[in-house]
C-alpha cells in the first residue's frame, strides 16, 4: 500500500498507453510520471515499456509487471473494503458492469434503493457488450455482471438467475394497446425497431421468425435499448423487448408489454454474476435489490 501512487502510474500508463494522457486522467504532472517510471526501469534493470513514436507499448518484462501490479491494486482496494466493514462503516466502492437494458432499466431503481442506506458507497457502473461483461468480470475489473444470456465461464458464479419473457412494445397510445397480447402477424403491419446483430435478443428474435416462416425485415436496427423506448414511445413503431426493459415505462403507462399469443419467443436468460473469489461486502446489498425487481418465475 505504501508503493500504491507509483502502481497505479504504471496502470494507467498502460491502459493510456500515453505518459501525458495517463498525466492528465490522474491529475499528475507527466515529468512526475515519467521520473517514477524510469526510476523503476533503472531498478529493475530493463525497460517496461517500448517508446514508439506515437505510443507506449508495455515489453515482455512490463506484461510480466504489470499482472502482478494490477493484481496488487485489486488486493488492496479489498483489503481496504474489509478495513471499512471492520471499523463498521456503510462505505466503500462497487464496480457494476451491465448490458444496455439492465443498465437504464433495472439498474438506475436498484442503485437508487442502495443509496438510501448506504448514502458514502461509490458505484461506477460500465455499460458494455456480452463478451466485454464476462471478460470484466472474469479478470476482476467488475465486482459484478448484469445481462442477458450470459454464457458460464471459468472462475464465475452465477447470483441470481430469471427466465424472462420477449414480447412486442407499444405505446400506451398505439391501437395495439387495447389488447392484452397479440400476433406476429398484427405486428408486421407496423415499423419494427429491433435490436442489431450485435446484441444478444437478435438470435431470439431471428429464430422466432424463421419458424414462422417469415421475413425478418425491421424498418429500423440499433444496438441502443433507449432508442427502441423512445421509438416506440412516439407512436406507431413497435419493438420486440422484454418487461424488464421497460420497467419505468410501464410503471408510468407510456409503454405497454404484449405476450404473443400465437407463438412462443424464446424467452431470454437474465443473469447476475460475479467472480468466484469476488468477496465485496456490498454485493449482497446490491444483488437483494437486484431480485426485488425481477419475476418470481424462473
Amino acid at each position: 500500500m505504501l508503493h500504491s501512487r507509483v502502481l497505479a502510474y504504471l496502470d494507467t500508463v498502460a491502459r493510456c498507453g500515453s505518459i501525458r494522457k495517463a498525466g492528465e486522467q490522474l491529475n499528475v504532472a507527466s515529468t512526475a510520471i515519467n521520473r517514477q517510471i524510469l526510476a523503476l526501469e533503472a531498478e529493475l534493470g530493463t525497460p517496461l515499456f517500448e517508446r514508439l513514436p506515437r505510443k507506449l507499448v508495455l515489453t515482455a518484462a512490463g506484461e510480466i509487471l504489470l499482472a502482478h501490479v494490477r493484481e496488487t491494486l485489486r488486493g488492496m482496494s479489498h483489503t481496504r473494503k474489509l478495513i471499512d466493514e471492520v471499523r463498521g462503516l456503510h462505505r466503500g466502492e462497487i464496480v457494476v458492469a451491465g448490458m444496455d437494458g439492465p443498465v437504464t432499466a433495472l439498474l438506475p431503481d436498484a442503485l437508487t434503493d442502495l443509496r438510501k442506506t448506504h448514502r458514502n458507497v461509490r458505484v461506477h457502473l460500465m455499460g458494455l457488450g456480452q463478451p466485454e461483461l464476462v471478460r470484466t468480470v472474469q479478470d476482476g475489473e467488475a465486482d459484478i455482471g448484469v445481462g442477458f444470456d450470459l454464457p458460464g465461464e471459468a472462475g464465475l458464479r452465477v447470483i441470481c438467475s430469471r427466465s424472462v419473457t420477449l414480447g412486442a412494445v407499444v405505446s400506451a397510445t398505439h391501437p395495439l394497446a387495447c389488447q392484452e397480447s397479440v400476433s406476429v402477424h398484427e405486428c408486421e403491419a407496423w415499423p419494427l425497431v429491433v435490436a442489431d446483430e450485435t446484441m444478444a435478443i437478435r438470435p431470439h428474435l431471428e429464430e422466432f421468425y424463421n419458424r414462422q416462416n417469415l421475413a425478418f425485415s425491421p424498418a429500423m436496427e440499433t444496438n441502443s435499448i433507449e432508442f427502441m423506448r423512445q421509438m416506440a414511445m412516439r407512436g406507431e413503431a413497435i419493438t420486440y423487448l422484454t418487461p424488464l426493459d421497460i420497467i419505468r415505462e410501464q410503471r408510468e403507462r407510456m409503454l405497454k408489454f404484449l405476450p404473443f399469443r400465437d407463438a412462443e419467443l424464446q424467452p431470454q436468460r437474465f443473469s447476475v454474476i460475479a467472480h468466484a473469489r469476488n468477496t465485496n461486502p456490498l454485493l449482497p446489498f446490491l444483488v437483494e435489490r437486484i431480485e426485488a425487481l425481477l419475476p418470481e418465475t424462473a
